[in-house]
């Protein structure tokens, strides 16, 4: 496991590399693995990039986001002129299909509700708000109902697992229940467990799954 402080050095690094957040406000800690983000941005995106930045940094066990935003002069858009573009940025993605989702907005906080067959439209959709300038913070409560009737195999989760680079020598068992998959075992990074979870969500007829993958980060 690396030391906190080689940790935090490593994180704020890569914080750094990031062209969008070369002028973010962020300050790091890190114990035992756990990463704590404070400091200011001025969009919910800068926020989520210093986020998923954090989290694919080797060593990272887990990202508490403390992160405030803090909108310039151009953070003048009201709640009916966000509700507005978000709409309209829905209707722009081709993942997401038209007509399925509804917007609420309060207080520059987006709130996405609708019903969809797969979780990468649902991750589509919230990307698409995410994005706007005067967004604070989006919730997305989109649910998973898969139109397929197939049966959900274990084996051939468990293959997409392993057929991935970063997946294939890990010791990870899959649970199917229904049209819910459990995911148990170990793996070495915060970005393997996220990995896993992209995988069997992207099984046909997956309503939900239950990611409890531990992270170890001593080998």
């Amino acid at each position: 496991m690396k030391k906190d402080e080689d940790l935090k050095t490593d994180v704020e690094d890569t914080i750094r590399w990031e062209p969008l957040l070369k002028t973010a406000e962020i300050s790091v800690t890190a114990k035992e693995g756990v990463i704590t983000l404070k400091g200011f941005v001025d969009s919910y995106a800068k926020k989520s990039e210093v986020e998923e930045a954090a989290k694919n940094v080797k060593g990272v066990k887990k990202v508490v986001e403390e992160i405030e935003i803090q909108l310039g002069s151009q953070g003048k858009q009201g709640d009916n002129e966000i509700s507005y573009e978000a709409i309209n940025a829905l209707k722009w993605n081709l993942q997401v299909p038209a007509g399925k989702i509804k917007v609420k907005v309060e207080a520059g906080w987006v709130t996405l509700e609708g019903e969809l067959t797969w979780n990468y439209q649902k991750e589509a959709a919230e990307k698409s708000v995410s994005s706007l300038l005067c967004v604070k913070g989006v919730t997305n409560k989109v649910t998973i109902k898969s139109e397929t009737i197939d049966l959900i195999e274990e084996k051939d989760i468990e293959r997409a697992l392993s057929r991935h680079w970063s997946l294939n020598d890990q010791d990870i068992r899959v649970k199917v229940s229904a049209n819910k998959v459990t995911l148990n075992g170990i793996v070495h990074s915060l970005y393997q467990k996220d990995v896993a979870g992209r995988i069997a969500w992207n099984a046909p007829g997956v309503r939900a799954v239950d990611n409890e993958l531990l992270i170890d980060l001593n080998d």
